[in-house]
């Protein structure tokens, strides 16, 4: 019972024997082979369009050389304050771009548009002392998982357009987002007005692979020597386009995330049907948020589940009581029904 991240997950088995293939023989390096030429091709048809593509090996990589692709002197990323570019990476984007992240807060994991009205307001572009507003990036499906919708995302795009703002996408979950909505790459991207997307496979059945697609390869032009001065050009780079080659064969990245939303869907059901505890908000990808009895919490921990007691949000302290805890689960392609179950059962008992 394995719900503390997806990233715990090993690899699908297709893409495992996809780069078992790969392993033999020999082809040209650091990104000139066919088949990195011809997954760079796959993902243009993915998003409908021509796209740049440039593999990285993690999120934390492609979140942070998108953002340093569009920074000047004094640049100000806007970002929602749990998000994860500000959270979880250690400073890498502020480092990687010389520019400073500025949370802006919003509800259910995701910007409010009118908080980040005003803190672009904050930063003109003649503001020498504070700095100017330089990009915005959004997270899809969010740190709280949750999902923004088209609208949302129109929303978002507006503001940042308005203001001559590069809007990116940090998808690490991409595939999961794009199910829960039902729609196509190039409607949840580029037909918002997402100018890069920060493309996960690793949390949805890759071994390591992430990639960099900007929606408008003119904006591409200075990423290849970003990368490799980040030291994210890999000399046989085909072991990630292999990776991707097998993820988009008969669309299994798309299976997976479905089969991980809906093992989460299993989750928020049978937790939603319990006399003892009860979801914290709702969410729609492969991340559930639960309150639960701390003895039941317990019994779970004995009998193997493992996940992550979570904090509070400052902002809602009643919404956890005395015995009780907040928890995440996160569901992955790996994930069965057994697990859940068992787990709903520890719930039960």
């Amino acid at each position: 019972m394995y719900f503390a991240s997806d990233n715990w997950a090993g690899a699908h088995r297709s893409i495992a024997e996809r780069l078992l293939r790969e392993s033999d023989g020999f082809a040209a390096a650091y990104g000139a082979s066919d088949l990195d030429r011809r997954v760079e091709r796959r993902f243009a048809e993915v998003f409908e369009r021509e796209v740049a593509v440039l593999f990285v090996g993690t999120g934390t990589a492609a979140n942070s050389l998108s953002l340093a692709s569009v920074q000047r002197p004094g640049g100000i990323t806007f970002c929602h304050s749990e998000a994860h570019v500000i959270a979880d990476e250690c400073g890498a984007p502020d480092f990687f771009s010389g520019a400073r992240l500025l949370g802006v807060p919003g509800p259910e994991g995701k910007i409010d548009p009118e908080k980040l009205r005003e803190r672009i307001a904050e930063f003109p572009q003649t503001a020498v002392q504070h700095g100017r507003a330089t990009a915005v990036t959004i997270t899809q499906a969010t740190e709280a998982g949750t999902v923004y919708s088209l609208s949302e995302i129109d929303e978002i795009a507006a503001i940042a357009r308005k203001d001559g703002l590069p809007l990116h996408m940090d998808g690490a979950r991409f595939a999961n987002a794009l199910v829960s909505l039902g729609v196509s790459p190039a409607e949840m991207t580029w037909k918002r007005g997402i100018d890069m997307l920060s493309f996960g496979g690793t949390k949805n059945g890759c071994w390591c692979a992430e990639a960099i697609v900007f929606l408008n390869p003119e904006q591409a032009k200075e990423m290849p020597f970003i990368r490799k001065r980040a030291a994210q050009l890999f000399s046989k780079s085909r072991f990630i386009a292999a990776q991707f080659d097998a993820y988009f064969e008969h669309d299994l990245w798309l299976d997976l995330a479905r089969h991980a939303n809906g093992m989460s869907d299993r989750l928020r059901a049978g937790i939603t049907a319990s006399n003892a505890s009860r979801l914290a908000w709702p969410t729609s990808a492969n991340e559930v948020f639960a309150v639960i009895p701390k003895g039941a919490a317990k019994t779970a921990q004995e009998k193997g589940a493992k996940f992550y007691e979570w904090p509070v949000p400052p902002a809602t302290p009643e919404l956890v009581g005395r015995d009780e805890t907040l928890i995440r689960l996160v569901t992955s392609f790996a994930t069965s029904e057994a697990d859940v179950d068992g787990f709903l059962d520890c719930l039960a008992n």
